[in-house]
């Protein structure tokens, strides 16, 4: 089954995204259910980043952190890029969006890297794992006091910087990834021999995800505040701030000179934004009254980033294997006689014609 969706162009883990997103459709997590999904959710990413840090030796962690230029164009792109393509997009979608969906497309632009899912695309692209979790890491914590700061300013609102979510970020992310480093004297060996159990992980945690969002979305019914009209409007705005970002970093990694392990860290972590940072944000920054409009943008832009990165990262992992296979052979090269350096012969390479 799984051979004969390859050979007809379709990505079986595509196909499980959309399955989940029905799935959340039809059975939300309701009532109890809710915080049973929030508790899973937050565990599986710490078993994700316990499994990194268990993975990742102490000097390949050590050395992604020392990619200065690599995190800076991460963090030029996440900051920078994204909210001047936002202060744009709202400009030109106020009048057909209405204010409230123009806003929370800015404000989507302002957002850190996701990092789950920007680790997981980068793993399976076949990119640099070590410099993806340092480069998710920084846009992450220093999106905490970031984000607030560029809201005031861009969207003229009152920001509050959280100390316990930067608490909560500690402890769910880089803890359980310190854990894995101090443990990995024990299960480095075991972690090796089960590749297969990081990939499950790694596509499991996003499935998790796109279930715990789109559950949140149907129970609270953000996805019925809109036209179809609206909604296929908003569709196009965040297809083109998602694929201008991608081009631009696809662009950037190769001006710049990086290796291709590390133009796929700027792809996936330079053209996320983080669902699990901006609900919580949006609900201290906004009033609730405008929460769920304000999110709105974000919800949609975090589904169309998870399937349209499926694809990429997958295409790349089938590019990289695809040009191991078809690497030719290396043939040694015939010897001709030539002068010595003490007068007698010695072999000389023929060149190659």
């Amino acid at each position: 089954m799984r051979n004969a969706l390859g050979r007809a162009g379709v990505d079986p883990y595509l196909l499980a995204i959309l399955g989940t997103v029905g799935l959340a459709a039809l059975f939300p997590a309701r009532g109890g259910a809710t915080p049973a999904v929030s508790v899973a959710t937050e565990v599986v990413i710490g078993l994700l980043f316990f499994l990194y840090g268990a993975r990742l030796s102490p000097r390949a962690a050590l050395d992604g952190a020392k990619q200065w230029r690599l995190h800076l164009t991460i963090l030029l792109a996440t900051f920078a890029l994204f909210p001047l393509l936002g202060v744009a997009a709202q400009t030109l979608t106020a009048p057909l969006l209405g204010p409230s969906l123009a806003k929370g497309v800015l404000f989507l632009t302002l957002l850190p890297s996701t990092v789950q899912s920007s680790i997981a695309f980068t793993s399976i692209a076949g990119g640099n794992v070590a410099a993806a979790v340092c480069a998710a890491s920084f846009s992450s914590l220093i999106g905490i006091v970031l984000t607030p700061l560029l809201t005031a300013w861009l969207m003229g609102g009152s920001a509050r910087i959280d100390a316990g979510s930067t608490v909560d970020l500690l402890l769910q992310l880089l803890l359980p990834f310190l854990l894995g480093q101090l443990s990995r004297r024990w299960i480095a060996g075991w972690i090796s021999r089960h590749k297969p159990t990081l990939t499950l992980v790694d596509r499991g945690s996003i499935l998790l995800v796109v279930y715990s969002a789109f559950s949140e979305g149907m129970v609270d019914g953000v996805w019925n505040a809109l036209s179809p009209t609206r909604l296929a409007l908003l569709l196009g705005v965040c297809l083109a701030l998602l694929f201008a970002v991608l081009g631009v970093t696809t662009l950037a990694g190769k001006r710049l000179g990086f290796s291709r392990r590390d133009r796929i860290v700027l792809i996936f972590c330079g053209s996320k934004k983080s669902l699990a940072s901006g609900l919580p944000m949006a609900a201290v920054l906004f009033p609730a009254s405008a929460v769920s409009l304000t999110v709105l943008p974000l919800m949609l832009f975090h589904q169309i980033q998870l399937m349209a990165c499926t694809v990429v990262s997958r295409r790349m992992n089938r590019q990289e294997r695809g040009g191991l296979r078809e690497q030719p052979p290396t043939r040694s090269v015939p010897e001709r006689a030539g002068p010595s350096a003490h007068g007698g012969t010695r072999a000389v390479p023929r060149a190659p014609r």
